[in-house]
């Protein structure tokens, strides 16, 4: 088996890291991170190793660098030097931010192979989107890759230059959902539900909704439609979205984030 190693444990690294030692034994993961407790801290809950940059470097098979797209150059003239050093092959994997394959090349990933990936937070449960491009990969470095990360949810791949629209809808994505639920709740609250019971069962709507489409391949619109009874109360609830410009506020919300991802480059 491969060995994955992460530089940098914070919220997305350590997603991954735990979606990771759903496949790998805990020997064949390695975490770094700047503040070292942090990495200690996650490697005792795992079950594996941490270590510093260097050893990440020298022995990881796959070398995640989870950093700040402004750090990623100062990471890899770190260890740049211990990467030339190798003698086998290692795939770099970035999580940066607006940084395209040839931003990464032209920040010190040379030309070693290079999968460029955006996740989201729920990677950490196996529900994940994990959108994903390779560069120089081979199709076993690939596959690798694929059959390790598949506790992480869904791996899709996705051209370069899709990435920040892709990452505008689920990078982004849960924390506008996270938000929808909260004001479904607090509706509920308004009608007398408790606050523990409105949590969950607006939680549970969304993921029961989102399970029937992805599973049933029937359009959003036409399950509205199916909900919506003549003179009902859903219709009702839909107009009153509308009225407050419910979709438009969503598609300004993702295209915010798509030319934030933009700027960020």
């Amino acid at each position: 088996m491969a060995t994955f190693g992460f530089i940098g444990t914070g919220n997305m690294g350590g997603a991954l890291a735990r979606a990771a030692r759903k496949r790998l034994s805990g020997g064949e993961i390695l975490l770094a991170n700047r503040t070292a407790a942090k990495a200690e801290e996650l490697a005792e809950e795992l079950g594996c190793q941490a270590a510093d940059n260097a050893v990440v470097a020298a022995k990881a098979d796959y070398i995640f660098l989870g950093v700040k797209p402004y750090l990623v150059a100062g990471l890899m003239e770190e260890i740049g030097p211990v990467l030339a050093a190798r003698k086998g092959r290692f795939v770099l994997v970035s999580m940066a931010a607006a940084l395209t394959i040839s931003d990464l090349r032209a920040r010190g990933c040379g030309d070693w192979p290079l999968i460029r990936i955006m996740p989201n937070t729920p990677s950490a449960i196996g529900e994940g989107v994990i959108f994903y491009t390779c560069d120089g990969v081979t199709p076993e470095e690939e596959a690798g890759f694929l059959e390790n990360m598949a506790g992480a949810g869904r791996l899709l791949p996705l051209d370069d230059h899709l990435m920040d629209a892709g990452s505008a809808v689920a990078g982004c994505g849960p924390a506008f959902v996270d938000l929808f639920i909260e004001a479904m709740a607090d509706g509920g609250v308004a009608c007398g539900l408790t606050r523990p019971m409105a949590l969950e069962c607006a939680a549970q709507t969304l993921i029961g909704a989102a399970r029937l489409m992805l599973e049933t391949g029937r359009h959003p619109g036409a399950l509205k439609d199916a909900v919506c009874s003549p003179s009902g109360a859903t219709i009702q609830g839909v107009r009153a979205l509308e009225a407050g410009g419910f979709r438009s506020a969503v598609m300004e919300a993702v295209i915010a984030a798509y030319e934030k991802s933009a700027e960020m480059k």
